[in-house]
């Protein structure tokens, strides 16, 4: 008999047997409006791309030099997130709703407290960074604009990030992910609207997202505080003013810490990659940038399953069932290597095609093509990397991968684009780039083999 994942999820907090049928069920389920979610968010990213790169090289230029700096900000506001809803996971696991709540609530005041200083932080910054990258003056006014107007919308990304990440915790995949292929839709309309119909061009890229993600987290907010397994009253919304409660926030730093110095320093890796491409010229920048937000087409499932896994992998954890959780781990990150492999062919069969959506400029979809086709060779290796961080992150072990990470990123991949990028140009930094990526998944799959990610539990 064919069970949902509401009841499957049931029997991890019961300490019920479950079968190999039922566990790969459950992560499916789990992982299919997640990917889904991750793959229209690359959707909008790719027609974002395509509309800004159809102004011409130099506007595909301005955001792609800004962009890493951007992602830097947002994994550091992903980290705050997760330091609470893998704690909210643990929590749900062991059925225990009221402690889940208190986290939630700490969480909602601390969250926002950090956006704001991560926002503050971009403002101040935003006229000085295009010339730290390295940028020309012909591009820096639309860069440091762009960069500062999604800077003072991360409120909003915060926000979002937070309460989607609470609800798919607490095992509900499918409203974030509805949500978030809404604001897909709303990204693109808004868009359409800012850069083309009131002819606002770079900026308008930049409030697009901006009001997109602003209505999206509204109605994630609305559906994680009055709909969900852990929602709570307007009235003790103000409670962590008056309660607050160190060892929640304690223990949310010592999860989320790892990850953010990991994003802050692979942001920082990324933005000093950024800094290699930049002395190849416009043309350089601008199929780079636009190469990866094609790739990200092929990275994105693994995303959605790392995202299941780690559901899975910290309830698990919070109802003591050792066994389950390293099976959920190990059938997850197989899926995550299958997929992303028949994705990474994909990649490079379209290459020219896929990037020829992106731009008009023949010598940009020469670069980017062979950038892709480079780059596909590691895409197996990268889903392995990107599920066991997930699988990782469920078990709130997250200072080994953030060590492993850095390593792989600073040691393999920088040096080898520094070195290759004068000589090969941008096929260089992407050779230097799948190295990497396929060193990164060997090691952490290591670590996942050896199990010492379970020793907490």
């Amino acid at each position: 008999m064919a069970r949902n994942s509401e009841e499957l999820l049931a029997y991890i907090r019961q300490g019920r047997t479950m079968t190999q049928g039922e566990k790969l069920r459950l992560i499916v389920s789990l992982s299919i409006p997640s990917i889904l979610a991750q793959i229209s968010a690359t959707v909008m990213f790719f027609i974002d791309a395509a509309m800004v790169g159809h102004l011409g090289a130099r506007a595909t230029a301005a955001i792609g030099l800004v962009e890493t700096t951007t992602w830097l900000m947002g994994g550091l506001a992903s980290a705050a997130n997760m330091g609470f809803s893998v704690q909210v996971a643990h929590f749900i696991g062991a059925n225990d709703f009221e402690a889940a709540r208190r986290v939630l609530r700490q969480a909602l005041v601390c969250c926002f407290l950090w956006s704001l200083i991560l926002s503050i932080g971009c403002i101040a910054i935003h006229t000085h960074l295009p010339y730290w990258l390295g940028g020309s003056a012909d591009i820096a006014h639309d860069a440091s604009l762009y960069f500062m107007l999604i800077g003072i919308c991360g409120i909003f990304f915060q926000m979002e990030g937070l309460a989607g990440s609470m609800l798919k915790c607490s095992g509900n995949m499918k409203i974030p992910s509805a949500l978030n292929i809404l604001m897909c839709l709303m990204d693109v309309a808004f868009n359409y609207l800012f850069i083309y119909i009131l002819d606002l061009g770079v900026m308008g890229a930049a409030l697009g997202t901006g009001v997109a993600e602003l209505i999206t987290a509204a109605l994630m907010l609305y559906f994680l505080l009055a709909r969900s397994p852990i929602s709570i009253s307007l009235s003790s919304l103000l409670s962590p003013l008056s309660s607050f409660q160190p060892h929640i926030v304690k223990t949310a730093f010592k999860i989320g810490a790892p990850m953010g110095l990991q994003h802050l320093l692979m942001g920082g890796a990324q933005i000093v990659s950024t800094i290699i491409v930049a002395p190849l010229g416009t043309i350089a920048i601008a199929a780079n940038s636009l190469a990866i937000t094609v790739e990200s087409l092929c990275y994105m499932p693994g995303f959605g399953i790392a995202e299941a896994a780690t559901t899975l992998v910290g309830q698990g954890i919070g109802a003591g069932q050792r066994l389950l959780t390293r099976s959920f781990a190990y059938m997850s990150v197989g899926l995550g290597m299958v997929v992303m492999t028949v994705m990474g062919v994909l990649m490079w069969i379209f290459a020219p095609e896929l990037m020829g959506i992106m731009s008009p400029v023949e010598d940009i979809i020469a670069q980017g093509a062979d950038a892709l086709r480079i780059e596909a060779w590691a895409e197996p290796m990268f889903a392995a990397s990107i599920v066991c961080n997930g699988v990782f992150i469920g078990a709130a072990d997250t200072i080994a991968a953030a060590i492993m990470s850095l390593t792989s990123m600073w040691a393999v991949r920088l040096t080898l684009a520094a070195a290759l990028a004068p000589r090969f140009g941008l096929r260089g930094v992407w050779t230097a780039m799948a190295i990497e990526l396929t060193f990164r998944g060997f090691i952490f799959l290591v670590r996942l083999f050896r199990g010492n990610w379970q020793k907490k539990d």
